[in-house]
């Protein structure tokens, strides 16, 4: 009958420890990440000038002239070069 209770007693301690276990995982995964804002920020112009927009610091006129101007800027720097066949 010793024997038998020990062995209940060993099982409750484990089973506490294992619940102990299982809570602070939880709460590890409860916590959210710290990720800096301005990893989610606008990463080029044209974000830039859209979050702009959205927050209503430039006017839709000046949105579409700033991208009027980066699209000139493009294609004097890359002009596009379409291939022409011969038939």
């Amino acid at each position: 009958m010793l024997i038998l209770s020990l062995l209940i007693l060993v099982l409750a301690a484990a089973c506490v420890f294992a619940v102990r276990g299982v809570r602070a995982d939880a709460r590890a995964e409860a916590e959210p990440l710290n990720v800096p804002e301005a990893f989610f920020g606008p990463q080029s112009l044209e974000g830039v000038l859209c979050a702009q927009l959205l927050e209503g610091d430039i006017t839709q006129r000046q949105y579409l002239r700033s991208m009027a101007g980066i699209a000139a800027r493009d294609e004097e720097r890359h002009p596009l070069v379409v291939p022409w066949r011969e038939d």
